[in-house]
């Protein structure tokens, strides 16, 4: 999966936000997988690199939410 801009990120509804990050979950479970079991990985920062756009989705979930409470 393509990593996510957070100007990507604000333009997806709340569900294909979620779907995002549950994508996010299993691509980043796999590459966990292969580390563990000794296997070279395809690209070294592909790990650290779909954490971070999780915590992206999740932030900017968290700021329309706050920005909804708000208004």
């Amino acid at each position: 999966m393509a990593i996510l801009k957070a100007s990507e990120i604000r333009e997806l509804s709340a569900e294909e936000m979620k779907g995002k990050i549950a994508e996010l979950k299993r691509e980043l479970m796999k590459e966990g997988v292969n580390k563990s079991t000794g296997g070279a990985p395809s690209n070294p920062g592909k790990i650290s690199e779909i954490k971070r756009t999780i915590a992206r989705i999740l932030t900017i979930m968290n700021e329309k939410e706050a920005q909804a409470k708000n208004a």
